[in-house]
């Protein structure tokens, strides 16, 4: 069939259902719902059929759902309704959740049911529950619902008694410090960790908080900061503390849209003298306080595992994992992973630390360097396997620095972005040298061409994952930590090492890894010194999240599904096994 995906933006849930649905044989593309834009005739236009919304934050208008069947993918349970269902579920603790995908109406989340899955919510950020569980179940149902859709004969159930309750307003988000205990308020922060943020006052501003995490041991006046850790702030409650990673200053009128920043740089001046304290070793079990990088050891395995907000690694989150990467190089281990528990692994440089710099040209080369010198450092470990565990999505650098490993396992649930084009930039991270040594040049320059979502099915036929791991986001870190210890210790191991070294030491006699940064870093420095580069608009837009004019031409041009127009594979060899390891899913209904 022909898939239109409505949507208010191409975020992560559009992405993957793009990607899932070419990989189920359908062709597919993307009309954006913006303002302005006579969205009726834009339908017309592809003569789709089916209409298929992931993510729409206004109702689609009558002359398209009375025209084409359209099916609406609601953040809720049967009965839910209202535009902050994922929010007041976050903030209420609930522990389960689900996703519907129902029949667009005259009443917005009134329609007919098409399909239901349900799935678990785990003391999480919204945005990280959204990517993950909320995910899960959403893919079950939208591909359940097109599967009885083709069929012709299924016939859609009314919902019944409903609830629908309002939009999530500041008022009720608002954190009272002296009472509110310290659980009701990481609820609160972390039911709007991405968008829109807890609106507060802090040392004489006004401030929009961004996730939060409870701290164990420090304890303070309620509403007081009491220290510092890798660029969050922690501040105290009533009956404990929390850390915030990032702020966003409220706007002021007339003014641009601030950016979202690490809550150290976003204060600056403002902040009084406090103590930066690292994270503590690896506690017992229950140990809660937050850190964005950590280290461990199981069998003959390492695990240096990262979390930065919303996958962007600034020039200082790049150099101090680049020192923890060496420090954990210097153990004696025969595997290394790499990779956060669960959400992102990385989406690359930071665009707002770069928007928000005094000299955003300057910046931008400092970031680049730094993401190339942790690259480098993970291509040239020669004395074990570096395994990348892509448990979230990884997008531009973030996603050719997991190809630098040794071998790319994958949650089923990952979209890869393996392309630069869309900000206007060329790339670096070594990417003219790692993307085509595992897909060949051809399919190289496709995927950094056509700029779509890749999902793990065709990131392992592609060559860019080597194992899939069909386990949901709070079961992968154990599973990879399982493979990963049996790796260690398999006798094949050390003769997997001995072969990576000596095809490092061809590669280099041939090229050399410094003329691959040399060739890329030169076009990249022309963009960034150049004002007039699209890359400075593009940047502005992300950063400061202005609204798109416009659908992407790429995005609405058609894409065929994979059986009808199927990229080459060209897988190379792997270390080790690499069979597709399954587990039950989301159960749809």
């Amino acid at each position: 069939m022909h898939v239109l995906l409505v949507a208010s933006a191409f975020n992560s849930l559009t992405q993957r259902v793009h990607a899932e649905l070419r990989d189920h044989g359908h062709s597919v593309a993307v009309e954006l719902a913006l303002p302005g834009t006579d969205l009726a005739e834009s339908v017309r236009r592809h003569h789709p059929d089916l209409v298929l919304a992931p993510m729409l934050k206004t109702a689609l208008p009558r002359e398209v759902w009375s025209a084409y069947t359209c099916l609406v993918v609601h953040p809720g349970p049967v009965g839910d309704r209202g535009p902050s269902s994922l929010d007041r579920a976050v903030t209420e603790g609930r522990t389960r959740w689900g996703v519907t995908v129902l029949q667009a109406d005259e009443e917005m989340d009134a329609g007919d049911v098409w399909a239901t899955a349900d799935c678990a919510l785990p003391p999480v950020g919204k945005s990280d529950a959204y990517r993950g569980e909320v995910s899960d179940a959403a893919l079950a149902a939208v591909l359940l619902a097109v599967e009885r859709f083709a069929s012709g004969t299924h016939v859609p159930a009314p919902q019944g008694a409903a609830t629908a309750r309002p939009y999530l307003r500041q008022p009720e988000r608002r954190i009272d410090w002296e009472h509110d205990t310290t659980d009701a308020v990481v609820r609160a922060l972390r039911a709007a960790d991405s968008r829109p943020g807890v609106l507060d006052d802090l040392l004489g501003g006004q401030w929009f908080l961004h996730g939060g995490h409870p701290e164990d041991t420090l304890r303070g006046t309620p509403g007081r900061l009491l220290a510092t850790r890798a660029g969050a702030v922690c501040r105290a409650t009533r009956d404990g503390a929390v850390w915030i990673p990032e702020l966003r200053a409220r706007r002021a009128a007339g003014e641009p849209a601030p950016v979202k920043l690490p809550a150290v740089l976003a204060l600056g001046d403002r902040l009084p003298a406090l103590p930066e304290v690292p994270a503590p070793p690896d506690g017992p079990p229950g140990t809660r306080t937050w850190t964005d990088i950590r280290y461990r050891e199981q069998g003959g395995a390492g695990f240096l595992t990262f979390s930065f907000p919303g996958g962007a690694m600034s020039t200082g989150h790049c150099r101090r994992l680049l020192a923890a990467y060496r420090e954990a190089c210097s153990r004696p281990t025969s595997v290394l992973v790499l990779g956060g528990t669960r959400d992102f692994f990385s989406n690359g440089i930071h665009l707002g630390v770069i928007e928000a710099s005094a000299d955003p040209a300057a910046e931008s080369w400092a970031n680049i360097n730094a993401m190339d010198d942790l690259v480098e450092a993970v291509l040239t470990t020669t004395d074990r396997l570096v395994v990348a565990a892509v448990a979230g999505n990884a997008a531009a650098g973030g996603a050719l620095l997991a190809l630098a490993a040794d071998e790319v396992w994958c949650r089923s649930g990952a979209v890869l972005n393996p392309h630069y084009r869309l900000m206007g930039l060329y790339g670096s991270e070594y990417w003219t040298y790692t993307l085509p040594r595992r897909t060949g040049t051809g399919v190289a320059e496709r995927l950094m061409a056509d700029a779509l979502p890749i999902g793990s099915a065709a990131a392992r036929r592609l060559g860019l994952a080597d194992r899939t791991l069909d386990r949901g986001p709070q079961e992968f870190a154990d599973e990879t930590a399982r493979l990963a210890v049996r790796l260690a210790a398999s006798p094949a191991t050390q003769s997997a090492i001995a072969r990576k070294k000596a095809r490092r030491d061809r590669d280099e006699a041939a090229t050399p890894l410094a003329a691959y940064r040399e060739a890329e870093l030169a076009r990249m420095r022309a963009v960034f010194d150049d004002p007039a580069a699209p890359y400075h608009a593009l940047r502005r837009a992300f950063a400061r999240k202005e609204p798109a004019d416009r659908t992407p031409p790429h995005l609405a041009r058609p894409v065929p599904g994979r059986q009808t127009a199927p990229l080459p594979a060209r897988r190379p060899p792997v270390t080790g096994p690499a069979p597709s390891d399954r587990a039950p899913g989301p159960r749809p209904c």
